[in-house]
């Protein structure tokens, strides 16, 4: 059963001490954000509102253009709304200054980008172990958890390759590792195989869903990829600013024609950030 079936079911409604509601993982209410560039004011997002809960896989497609990245950024809290609220585990993120955030993000929320963003003088050890040298770990316990996530992603063997060394697919393992190593409550995901062949997305996209699985943790991916898109939990579109629910019948019809098809209508520009 998927998480939304779960929520939805009578069962899930009813109190019970073997069955509780799934936990809220993230939210945002009534999101916007506008950019202005001299005389032009830009509404990329408006009025949003979005629940993902722990354990659960949201996809969120849209034309380019449309905010999915602005919207991933505010998610992360790596960018500020201009009205609403972004709550991660309960804690408005408004309420928090940078260091705090920072903070935040390092113990909730992993990052995994289109381009994997490893540092090329480190090896896959190292750039797996930085996120917890960061938080305050000892090298120690920070190379061993590392390794041991590496393991986990299918790269045991090769933990001292440096970025150079390492295929396409291998390298965006180790940005999932990284993403994965502090062991976030949520992981957001911008085009993680955008840029890989269909063999080795593939292979990424069982990995995420054997983690999440195995993690209980929370995915919320930005993709063009309908086939990934249709293997989650929900698929939500986002169009003139707002995100909407795709149900299966309407989902079926996308897999039929085509994701870029099926975005019909012109997205609001998002002039400053592209995506």
């Amino acid at each position: 059963m998927s998480m939304r079936e779960l929520r939805q079911s009578p069962t899930a409604q009813m109190v019970s001490p073997d069955m509780q509601e799934p936990e809220l993982m993230l939210e945002c209410r009534q999101l916007c954000k506008v950019y202005t560039q001299g005389p032009e004011r830009v509404e990329v997002l408006r009025n949003l509102n979005l629940r993902v809960y722990a354990g659960e896989r949201v996809a969120i497609v849209g034309a380019s253009g449309s905010g999915k990245t602005t919207l991933l950024n505010l998610l992360g809290g790596l960018d500020l709304p201009s009205s609403g609220e972004v709550m991660i585990a309960g804690l408005n993120l408004a309420s928090l200054n940078e260091a705090q955030r920072g903070r935040m993000r390092n113990r909730n929320l992993g990052f995994v980008y289109q381009f994997h963003h490893l540092l090329g003088e480190f090896s896959a050890l190292e750039n797996v172990s930085m996120p917890l040298l960061i938080a305050g770990n000892d090298v120690r316990r920070s190379a061993s958890r590392a390794a041991a996530i590496l393991e986990r992603v299918g790269l045991g063997h090769r933990l001292e390759h440096k970025p150079s060394e390492l295929s396409g697919g291998e390298r965006q393992r180790v940005a999932i590792a990284r993403a994965l190593v502090t062991e976030p409550r949520c992981v957001l995901l911008d085009e993680p195989t955008g840029n890989l062949d269909r063999h080795t997305a593939r292979e990424i996209h069982a990995l995420m869903a054997e983690l999440n699985t195995q993690l209980a943790t929370s995915f919320v991916v930005v993709t063009h990829d309908e086939e990934f898109a249709r293997s989650l939990d929900r698929v939500l579109l986002l169009r003139n600013g707002q995100l909407e629910e795709l149900d299966a019948a309407t989902r079926a019809a996308i897999a039929a024609r085509g994701l870029a098809a099926s975005l019909v209508e012109a997205p609001v520009q998002d002039a400053a950030h592209g995506e």
